[in-house]
């Protein structure tokens, strides 16, 4: 189950279970923090994680494509997480899944991350930016900030919300978050991690739980 998200001007994001946004007007799938390539980087640090989860990150973006018929996906900074992501095997299963898509416009908006792994190979056929990036009403950019004219979307963070329940239980779960300037879309990856975001006056936060995106109440402007 999505949700959508409209800005005063009209300007119009659906939120995806799978943690990316789609802008149906102009066909752009919106993914950031993807990290593709940390369980690797992990394991080669001896940290014990799961294999796999380059295909299962793979396999979400393909189920997202056909759901949405996105012509281009624009990942908003980290697409790998570091050097050691450059494995054999990590990069010939992203490449057999860019041969699947050889028309998807794949364009990176460079991050923290990208800065020390490097832009990805010339074979994957991304097209590399330092932000921020201009499409439509959107700024894109990977950290969080203001920009003249346009309203911004942006990863880094991580954003979560904590969900209070009965006996003082609760659930931290990602989100996307809406400012007044800027949007911050939840961690595309796994291991990421949650930062809960403070909440302010008129701030639309929609949390991601499994399969469903959960419009949360706002709090008076």
């Amino acid at each position: 189950m999505t949700a959508c998200h409209t800005l005063p001007g009209g300007a119009r994001l659906q939120l995806l279970a799978h943690k990316a946004a789609f802008d149906p007007a102009l066909g752009l799938l919106l993914v950031a923090d993807a990290h593709l390539g940390k369980a690797v980087s992990f394991r080669r640090l001896g940290v014990p994680v799961p294999a796999g989860t380059t295909l299962a990150a793979l396999g979400r973006l393909d189920a997202m494509l056909a759901a949405t018929g996105a012509r281009e996906i624009v990942f908003l900074g980290d697409l790998l997480h570091s050097v050691r992501a450059l494995a054999p095997g990590t990069l010939a299963e992203v490449q057999r899944w860019r041969d699947r898509h050889p028309a998807l416009v794949l364009t990176l908006v460079r991050g923290n991350h990208d800065a020390h792994a490097g832009d990805p190979p010339p074979g994957l056929g991304v097209q590399c930016h330092d932000g921020p990036l201009h499409r439509g009403p959107w700024a894109l950019v990977h950290e969080p900030q203001a920009v003249d004219g346009a309203y911004a979307l942006a990863g880094h963070v991580h954003p979560g919300v904590v969900l209070a329940g009965r006996a003082r239980q609760s659930l931290r779960l990602p989100c996307f978050h809406f400012g007044r300037q800027c949007a911050v879309l939840p961690a595309f990856g796994e291991f990421t991690g949650l930062h809960v975001l403070p909440r302010g006056p008129g701030d639309a936060v929609y949390a991601v739980a499994e399969d469903r995106v959960m419009a949360l109440a706002t709090l008076p402007a």
